[in-house]
């Protein structure tokens, strides 16, 4: 193996190790905190409703066009 590739493994290595490090804290902070959804008042919900029924609406219909 010459030096170039041995040099790339290594670098490999301790960036995947980095990566999942502070995808496993990042996580770990979520469950911890119990990842309680925000309280919203009942205009914002209905809010919330509304938009989730366009958007269903709306990729119904892309998906119609598509045919």
């Amino acid at each position: 193996m010459s030096l170039n590739s041995i040099i790339n493994m290594l670098t490999r290595m301790v960036t995947r190790r980095a990566v999942n490090w502070g995808i496993n804290k990042g996580i770990d902070r979520v469950a911890k905190s119990g990842g309680k959804p925000a309280k919203v008042s009942a205009k914002q919900a209905r809010d919330m409703c509304t938009a989730v029924k366009r958007a269903r609406q709306a990729a119904r219909l892309t998906r119609r066009i598509g045919r």
